[in-house]
């Protein structure tokens, strides 16, 4: 706890009448570079750096402003699942950590599906969000998933990914890890109509997800510098004794060697931007 900002401050504003009038959320310090940047115009870079073009972790429903045509879109309904089916308790118990989820993303889980028009074309997209537990899958995100690609399939419209996860949720243990083959049937059913299915990879795409249904897409496209790897590095380097290239499981490594068929900027995505 800082003192002076939390007590001292508010007691002499308390004291003289001042009323605070300047947002708290007005500047936002760069992850990568420590450069203070102005919200407004953050928002409108897409939340990229202006100065060393770092792409930030976003929400799905900022993408979505920024995806759809318009910025109009309909999410699809959520669908409630057994809040807490192992009774899981570490630190915390499992409960308390999705209500503190929920609380700082306004989300009832990691992933949210919607779908809207896309330079005219209707699309299904699915978006996980990092802030939400990481990102991590469970039982509703896998169900989030599923119903956006059968909503794409009744749509006859193309799914798109777009995917940042640390893996599967451990708090619901086997019932987490059953969601990778359930998705993984989901981009068969995508199959099976000739609808596409596109994936784009960003910051980090690590675990599970990655080693199911965030690498089975007919195209991949991953953000600059995002991490994207099944293991941890230190974990590789232990295991084999080495030190790995400092890009290693970072995008343009992968463009590479042929894992992700493109690397492109975020304010690049849409059709027509150059």
């Amino acid at each position: 706890m800082n003192w002076i900002t939390n007590f001292v401050r508010p007691r002499i504003k308390s004291m003289l009448g001042v009323k605070e009038t300047t947002p708290d959320n007005l500047w936002t310090k760069c992850p990568s570079c420590g450069e203070m940047l102005f919200q407004r115009d953050l928002e409108a870079a897409q939340y990229v750096c202006s100065h060393c073009d770092f792409h930030m972790k976003t929400g799905p429903r900022q993408r979505f402003a920024f995806m759809f045509d318009g910025g109009s879109c309909e999410e699809l309904p959520f669908i409630a699942v057994a809040g807490d089916p192992l009774k899981f308790r570490d630190e915390k118990r499992y409960t308390d950590r999705i209500k503190e989820a929920r609380t700082k993303t306004g989300q009832q889980d990691a992933v949210i599906a919607a779908k809207g028009l896309i330079a005219g074309v209707p699309a299904v997209v699915v978006c996980q969000n990092f802030a939400f537990m990481g990102g991590s899958l469970g039982m509703a995100a896998g169900e989030a998933f599923i119903a956006g690609a059968e909503r794409a399939v009744a749509d006859k419209a193309p799914l798109v990914l777009i995917v940042a996860s640390g893996g599967a949720r451990m708090q619901e243990g086997i019932l987490s890890l059953m969601q990778m083959p359930r998705a993984t049937v989901a981009v068969q059913m995508l199959r099976d109509a000739r609808l596409p299915y596109i994936v784009v990879l960003t910051d980090p795409t690590t675990g599970g997800v990655m080693a199911s249904y965030a690498m089975l897409g007919d195209v991949h496209i991953a953000e600059p510098g995002a991490v994207i790897g099944f293991s941890g590095r230190r974990v590789i380097e232990n295991t084999i004794r080495e030190k790995l290239p400092d890009s290693f499981q970072k995008a343009e490594y992968l463009l590479e060697h042929g894992m992700v068929d493109m690397v492109v900027h975020r304010a690049r995505r849409r059709p027509g931007c150059r």
